[in-house]
């Protein structure tokens, strides 16, 4: 009897131990004028200085519904490889990728909120400066290429998921967190030049390293179409001084009907025929081109 008492003590304090980790809300130094929350998962194994990324969620969610939706698997990657998630929750019902607040490095918007969630996390956390990532889908794929643009020295690599170009969302209003029916569709179309001035413009100046990108995109995508795809190519090869033509392809790869175009280094597509809004996460991959 005591046998079986201390095996089920024992198998307790196992589960106690696997169980611990928890996505808990995080105070943070904050001089933006958003007020956007932070959370963060810790997994109970972290590694030493570890990884940290940032996890962006669509319109009507929030950190901590994005964190359980079975398509975005980040806690179960940081649980088996130890590194920090910290998963951004919006003040609007999206992302504010349509205001000069936002679209501006120091403008005081969600983007520099979010800013601010990294330098603390690195900070807190001991994190490591040069492996700092983010993903995102929808509207959290859009901030992630607001982010590339406005806070290009944080952020070593993106792996985005169903956005449009930075700066295509923008309000003629100035409004917060405006929908744009001619990007959402499609229609806003530009030069590979014009769409790299409008990510320059977001960080007038900077000289520096910017992250590596990676973006993916279905081709059924009736939310944001897949126009966006290519207006996002076009952006970042002429960011990077890519050529438009892919300099290799791989068919059905990372996934059946799926094609990844590398254009440079620092730029891969992924397109995946036939999928719709929003392409789901793909851990194996993005962890790939994060070089975790």
């Amino acid at each position: 009897m005591m046998f079986a008492t201390e095996l089920l003590v024992g198998g307790l304090l196992a589960a106690s131990t696997v169980l611990g980790a928890a996505l808990t809300r995080v105070e943070y130094p904050n001089n933006a004028t958003s007020k956007a929350q932070m959370w963060v998962y810790v997994p109970d194994k972290a590694v030493a200085n570890p990884p940290i990324i940032v996890v962006i969620h669509s319109c009507q969610s929030s950190a901590e519904s994005y964190s359980r939706n079975s398509k975005i698997p980040w806690k179960q990657g940081s649980d088996k490889k130890g590194y920090i998630t910290v998963w951004p929750s919006a003040p609007n019902s999206c992302w504010d990728v349509s205001s000069p607040r936002s679209l501006k490095n120091g403008g005081g918007g969600d983007s520099q909120a979010i800013s601010n969630m990294i330098v603390h996390a690195l900070d807190k956390y001991k994190g490591d400066p040069a492996r700092v990532f983010v993903t995102g889908g929808s509207s959290g794929g859009m901030m992630s290429n607001v982010l590339a643009a406005t806070y290009p020295y944080l952020i070593s690599a993106v792996s985005l998921y169903s956005g449009v170009p930075a700066g295509c969302f923008v309000s003629s209003s100035g409004g917060v967190a405006q929908w744009n029916n001619s990007c959402s569709g499609g229609s806003s179309r530009a030069t590979p030049e014009a769409w790299g001035n409008v990510v320059r413009a977001m960080y007038p100046g900077y000289a520096g390293a910017r992250p590596r990108m990676q973006v993916w995109h279905g081709s059924a995508d009736g939310t944001l179409a897949p126009q966006n795809y290519q207006e996002t190519i076009k952006q970042w090869t002429n960011v990077f001084g890519y050529p438009q033509t892919a300099v290799s392809s791989v068919k059905n790869f990372p996934e059946r009907n799926y094609q990844t175009d590398n254009y440079g280094d620092h730029l891969q597509g992924i397109y995946a025929t036939g999928v719709g809004h929003s392409v789901p996460s793909n851990l194996t991959a993005s962890e790939q081109w994060f070089g975790l």
